[in-house]
């Protein structure tokens, strides 16, 4: 009985002298050695029926056939018809693979005996023996058939498949001259079984100048029949998988009219490179337009340069002669399809950067748009720029050595003072206008700035000086002299807006509270400015204010000198006896200030001995964190009232009577017990806060409790990384299409409380930069909030949420749009208002910080140089007018950046910024490109609460 090998192979060889002795020596290098090599001379007229003969002679696992097919797909299929293998590979005569290769894609199949073929990544050689980059496409084991629906995904040789299934399938089909390949792996994938992939470069495929690839026409005829059968039902395979019977799923992978435009694309580019003129450009009109396609565009452009050129990638910008100006078109053609001329040049931006980043500069390279030269870093000399060229890419030499490689815009001549600034890591200090010549980079540089200031300065923005802050100075920071802090807070009439409604609700209760019947001498601890005293003064028969600041006595007169039983005096209340009996003491507000619970303790003593057997304490105080951090309460770095209460009511002498407690404070009477007394069980009464709370009370509270405080972080957490959270729109509804980009304002509250209830402060950039600038810890927990575009619903609804958590926000703004409306976002429905400059001037008065986006929110990598440079300093430069502050950080628009943006930032002004990356801000940053983490308005608190503690990790 005649042995079955384990693979058959099956080689068309169609006048194949040159190349065929190559890939049969291959096979004889195999590792396993179980196969059969059937060669099918397909009407060749050369010597490669001799070369056949003699590896027939050396070795009997060599068979032939005669075929007068002239096909690839006929003569494989003469050749499947007599294979006896398990497994197939097709090895064309002009290609070859590695010696491991039969032993790697056998072991593979060997671990997942469902699988129906197994491929491995591939090499193109050059016709000058170079070899390019390994290729692969893992999507191939995760979907086959959706992805060979749209492209040929694998080289031919590039497969081991088992055999009865392609016989089952009926082979190559012999009506297409090219993509036969590609056709029959479709149908086979249309089956729904596994694939496996060897992750290694196991085929090499010879590229030749006279392949039938290279046939553009027939290639994109082939490839349009081949993608219809993809997504429609095929009668040749009887038994498809249910999921793929009718076809490919669009919504799994784009259209096929998308398919069969990219594969155009790579044609035409292939065209390119072999110097000659798309001949048709209609099937491009199906690519899909949007800005992340651009990217996908350029690669799949340098790929098909590689072919028709005949380059491997380090070859290409040597050779831009030859194809340069056909690619240039092909490109602004691209523009046009897709509607936006900014997207051509973001792609002639990126493939230049892709042609230079592989090429040694050994010669100069002038590309469309970009200048690749070496320069010796130790002796530079100044470069004149060629017509059309607005960045340089060069390879800083050292000994002969590329040091380093640098790309940035270019204005002008880049002179030798330039060059030196171009060391790694040299910042330039400041726009060096006077030691340039006009013509030279950073002269027209300094021409741009004197026009942006020329607009900024005639805009009818009319400038304004900030208001100044009006908020007190904290507990925390007070000096030792009680009576010069106090002279402080009062330096500023009405510190805690003892008018509000909040402050008069609290007022009224603690009148509500005061005993029954007749009180006659009455005594007001730390009256301030006198607005209670005068509620006070009717009810009792004489009431002696006092307060530490003669500054506030003598407003408290003003205000309450008309009463005959009121007088006012300076007191301080622990170095100053207390006048004695006294049937009524009112203290409230003030107790926190003391140095501590002693000092409390302390107090509560000489309060017993000034009041009368029977008299009454009341004090009003904050409910605090630092006593119970469970319970709502204001986070201040001192005791509050539950110690308060409890220090009083455990004085001897003393006896709380009643309370009245709300969520944010509590008010208590104490009794002075006279000989003989009894205490009664005190009375607590819990009511409600009807008042409307001032942001600059509700600042400081954090609702819920708190599970960190912040200064309790401060002290004991530094890190080396931080959060920078990059928000967009907050509002309640808007276009579906943009529901990633709004958080509703529930959303965005509920995520600030969680920052505030977790130890968070929020910082400036530049407080960001001086940290990275300086290798400094971050200390505690901070946190930067930015939002991009400058939306009024910021205005409407983010910023009052910031203030009300003690939080601030930077937002990027979009100058030349300020007062306008979004239009970027028209396709996507009504475009959001933006806010005007007056808003913008409030809110920085307010303690929002601003930033730049640009001044038209165009995509960085779609300006040239000039128009990137001028947006820097247009942007800069007016919101710098609007906020009356220097104005450092920007933000790209779209996220997108590219490798000129770094260095002309810092040349306009700028030092911190944010690109693409997303992720935590880390103290080894570049400040000019910095990380930031985006947060969905389509995701939950939850989402938000697991990015936060992995930054805190």
């Amino acid at each position: 009985m005649a042995h079955n090998p384990l693979v058959s192979i099956v080689v068309p060889a169609h006048n194949a002298e040159a190349t065929l002795a190559r890939a049969l020596d291959c096979l004889l290098d195999q590792e396993i050695a179980d196969w059969e090599a059937i060669i099918v001379d397909d009407a060749s007229t050369d010597r490669t029926p001799a070369i056949i003969a003699a590896h027939m002679e050396r070795d009997a696992r060599f068979r032939t056939l005669n075929s007068s097919a002239i096909s690839p797909a006929g003569a494989r299929n003469s050749g499947i018809s007599t294979a006896h293998g398990q497994w197939l590979m097709f090895l064309d005569a002009d290609d070859w693979v590695d010696a491991s290769f039969l032993a790697k894609m056998l072991a593979a199949l060997k671990t997942a005996p469902d699988a129906v073929a197994a491929y491995c990544g591939s090499r193109r050689v050059m016709p000058d023996g170079e070899l390019t980059p390994s290729s692969i496409s893992p999507e191939v084991a995760i979907q086959p058939f959706e992805t060979f629906a749209r492209q040929c995904a694998v080289r031919t040789h590039a497969l081991l498949v088992d055999r009865e299934t392609i016989v089952g399938l009926g082979g190559f089909d012999v009506s297409v001259r090219t993509c036969e390949d590609w056709d029959l792996w479709q149908r086979l994938a249309r089956l729904g079984k596994n694939w496996v992939m060897v992750d290694e470069p196991l085929a090499f495929h010879r590229i030749s100048p006279s392949a039938l690839y290279r046939n553009s026409a027939q290639m994109v005829a082939d490839a349009e029949i081949v993608i219809a059968r993809g997504f429609s039902p095929d009668p040749r395979v009887k038994h498809p998988a249910s999921a793929h019977a009718n076809g490919a799923i669009e919504a799994n992978g784009g259209t096929a009219a998308e398919a069969l435009a990219w594969f155009a694309l790579w044609n035409a580019a292939s065209d390119c490179g072999r110097g000659s003129r798309p001949i048709n450009l209609q099937s491009l009109r199906a690519l899909p337009v949007a800005r992340k396609w651009v990217r996908k565009a350029v690669r799949v452009v340098f790929d098909g340069l590689m072919v028709g050129c005949l380059s491997t990638p380090a070859q290409l910008a040597a050779r831009w002669d030859r194809f340069g100006g056909a690619v240039t078109e092909l490109i602004v053609e691209l523009g046009k399809v897709w509607g936006d001329p900014a997207a051509a040049r973001r792609a002639q931006y990126q493939l230049e950067q892709m042609l230079l980043d592989v090429d040694d500069l050994a010669a100069p390279r002038r590309l469309a748009q970009t200048l690749g030269i070496r320069v010796n870093a130790r002796n530079p000399t100044s470069i004149e720029l060629p017509e059309g060229i607005d960045q340089i890419y060069a390879c800083l030499m050292m000994d002969g050595q590329i040091e380093a490689r640098v790309q940035f815009g270019a204005l002008g001549t880049v002179t030798r003072r330039h060059w030196i600034e171009l060391a790694p890591n040299f910042v330039p200090p400041e726009l060096p206008v006077s030691r340039t010549g006009r013509d030279s980079h950073f002269g027209k540089l300094a021409q741009l700035a004197a026009q942006a200031r020329e607009l900024t300065a005639s805009s009818a923005d009319a400038t304004e000086a900030l208001p100044a802050s009006r908020r007190a100075r904290a507990a925390d920071g007070r000096d030792k002299d009680r009576t010069s802090f106090w002279n402080h807070h009062f330096a500023t009439e009405d510190p805690w807006n003892y008018s509000s409604s909040y402050e008069q609700e609290k007022y009224e209760r603690q009148l509500e509270i005061l005993p029954a019947g007749r009180i006659g001498r009455a005594l007001e601890l730390a009256c301030a400015e006198g607005h209670f005293t005068r509620q006070l003064a009717p009810r009792v028969g004489h009431l002696t204010a006092t307060d530490i600041s003669a500054v506030a006595i003598e407003r408290a007169r003003a205000r309450g000198g008309d009463r005959p039983n009121v007088e006012f005096g300076v007191l301080d209340f622990m170095a100053d006896t207390l006048p004695d009996e006294m049937d009524l003491i009112f203290c409230s507000e003030v107790l926190y200030y003391l140095d501590d619970l002693a000092e409390l303790q302390r107090f509560a003593n000489k309060v017993v001995e000034a009041l009368a057997p029977g008299g009454r304490l009341i004090t009003a105080h904050a409910c605090v964190l630092r006593d119970n951090p469970e319970r709502t309460g204001f986070d201040w770095n001192t005791f509050g009232a539950q110690a308060i209460s409890e220090t009083l009511a455990g004085t001897d002498g003393l006896v709380l009577e009643q309370s009245i407690q709300t969520e944010l404070y509590r008010i208590d009477r104490f009794r002075r017990l006279s000989p003989g007394d009894v205490a009664a069980e005190p009375k607590f009464d819990h009511v409600p806060i009807r008042a409307r709370i001032e942001l600059g009370v509700a600042r400081k509270i954090v609702w819920g409790g708190a599970r960190a405080l912040r200064r309790d972080v401060a002290r004991s957490e530094r890190r080396q990384r931080m959060p920078v959270l990059m928000y967009h729109s907050v509002a309640e509804d808007g276009p579906a299409a943009l529901a990633r980009f709004r958080c509703t304002p529930a959303l965005f509250g509920s995520q600030m409380a969680w920052l505030r209830a977790n130890g968070f402060h929020a910082i400036a950039s530049e407080q960001l930069q001086w940290s990275i600038a300086n290798r400094q810890p971050f200390v505690g927990r901070p946190v930067l909030i930015t939002f991009d575009d400058g939306f009024q619903n910021f205005a409407d609804h983010a910023w009052p949420i910031l203030r009300a958590s003690d939080l601030t926000a930077e937002v990027f703004l979009v100058t030349d749009l300020v007062g306008k409306s979004a239009e970027w976002d028209a396709h996507n429905g009504p475009p959001a208002q933006l806010m005007d400059a007056g808003t913008v001037r409030r809110l920085a008065g307010e303690g929002a910080f601003f930033g730049s986006h640009m001044a038209t929110h165009r995509a960085i990598d779609g300006l040239s140089t000039a128009d990137l440079a001028a947006e820097l300093l247009r942007s800069r430069m007016f919101i710098e007018r609007w906020t009356g502050r220097p104005t450092t950080t920007f933000a790209a628009p779209f996220s997108v950046t590219d490798r000129r943006l770094g260095r002309l930032a810092r040349e306009c002004g700028y030092r911190i910024g944010f690109g693409g990356r997303h992720g935590p801000a880390g103290l080894d940053g570049d400040p000019i490109d910095l990380p930031r983490i985006e947060i969905r308005g389509d995701r939950s608190l939850d989402d938000f609460v697991a990015i936060l503690e992995a930054v805190l990790e």
